[in-house]
């Protein structure tokens, strides 16, 4: 976040109240949702392992991906996979 603010010529703090006042959350809560996001629609469109899909949206291990997957979507990724979700909406 510290870099992000510098490069906006604001402190993290500023930096981060502006980002939630405009996107309607925390950095770190909108880059979890896209992280997350981003994994369903591979899980959906393609047959790539889930430690690749992990790997793919930043988790250096596939538990921390399954357990965060899990928590944002209330199953297992490869639940998620097997029973054809449609494709996440903006949560």
């Amino acid at each position: 976040m510290q870099s992000l603010g510098r490069r906006a010529g604001l402190s993290r703090a500023a930096f981060s109240r502006r980002f939630a006042q405009f996107v309607g959350q925390p950095p770190l809560t909108y880059v979890t949702w896209w992280r997350l996001n981003t994994a369903a629609h591979m899980l959906r469109d393609s047959d790539a392992p889930l430690s690749e899909i992990a790997g793919a949206v930043g988790y250096g291990s596939e538990f921390v991906f399954a357990n965060a997957f899990r928590r944002e979507y209330g199953m297992a990724p490869g639940r998620y996979r097997r029973l054809g979700c449609p494709s996440p909406g903006r949560s």
